[in-house]
């Protein structure tokens, strides 16, 4: 919980004051009291109290005055509410690498199952566009809300050769950028936030350079969230015979932290799954404060109420 108007808590000094002063005086009541005791006559000439009740009204009435205190401080919480919109492209690795089978059934068909299921996942007021990546990089989807095209194009994916990350990068920046340029901002008005999500096994192969990405990513301010896709052991056979093709964690990992983005790994498809989903919710939502200065009110008062009540009660019984 956290503070939108924290000058106000200056005035809990009073309150605290005021509690102070009444142990003080009921310290001293205490003394008087046991002085008084001494002459035989307390018994016959003070009427029985419940002393009790005198404690717990101060105490609550205390508590209203802390709660309204608390409440002019108009403290918040973190909530999360949905993105009014945003620009996410989804950059899927379709080199031959990804014909592993390391996940079950590989890495490319449990890729195209995971990619759908964040298709769905993801809110639609989310603008939604697809690259696909081998040895060059295309934009299979310009980003849209239309989830039935991007679909579409997963199912249509094919295996090629090479590996072209730094592509897949510039490539899904353009069409950030470009569908960005169609949009209806003001001078003043910020731009939606955009991300690019890319699942690769890690290895460029050809074309620009990751750190030349990594670049052109801080230079626009996207971050780029990766996922590490397979496992150290996954191979391919090319030409009959069997070929490593493991993932290059540090690679995808220096992506993401060097552009503010998220890095994953993820082992099986389970894993694969809860990651988007995570992921889905970040790019979805984001965290405000909400004002629950209301609640504080509320309490105060009833506690207010109460501690009116054992008073009225107490002077009750006294006269």
């Amino acid at each position: 919980m956290s503070f939108q108007s924290p000058l106000w808590l200056i005035a809990l000094v009073p309150v605290v004051a005021l509690a102070a002063l009444y142990v003080v005086r009921q310290l001293r009541r205490r003394v008087y009291a046991a002085r008084f005791s001494q002459t035989g006559l307390a018994a016959s000439l003070l009427p029985k109290r419940a002393g009790w009740v005198r404690h717990v009204a101060f105490g609550l009435t205390l508590a209203s005055l802390l709660g309204l205190v608390l409440s002019l401080a108009q403290p918040s919480t973190e909530v999360r509410v949905p993105r009014e919109t945003a620009t996410v492209v989804l950059a899927l690795d379709v080199s031959l690498s990804m014909q592993a089978e390391d996940i079950t059934p590989s890495r490319f068909e449990a890729m195209k199952d995971a990619a759908a299921d964040f298709v769905d996942i993801l809110p639609e007021r989310i603008n939604l566009g697809l690259v696909s990546f081998s040895g060059t990089a295309s934009t299979l989807v310009t980003p849209t809300t239309d989830r039935d095209q991007v679909r579409g194009a997963i199912e249509n994916l094919e295996l090629s050769e090479a590996t072209a990350i730094g592509e897949a990068i510039f490539t899904s920046l353009t069409a950030i950028s470009t569908f960005q340029s169609t949009l209806d901002v003001g001078e003043d008005e910020q731009l939606p936030p955009a991300r690019i999500l890319l699942l690769s096994d890690g290895y460029n192969t050809v074309g620009r350079e990751n750190t030349q990405a990594i670049a052109a990513a801080q230079g626009a301010g996207v971050p780029v969230s990766t996922i590490a896709f397979g496992t150290d052991y996954g191979s391919i056979e090319i030409g009959g015979e069997t070929t490593p093709v493991p993932i290059d964690r540090d690679a995808l990992r220096q992506i993401a932290e060097e552009t503010d983005g998220q890095y994953n790994e993820a082992r099986t498809r389970a894993e694969l799954e809860a990651v988007y989903d995570d992921l889905g919710s970040q790019i979805g939502y984001t965290t405000e404060p909400q004002d629950v200065s209301y609640w504080f009110v509320r309490v105060a008062t009833l506690l207010l109420a109460c501690g009116l009540g054992l008073a009225a009660w107490r002077l009750q019984r006294l006269f």
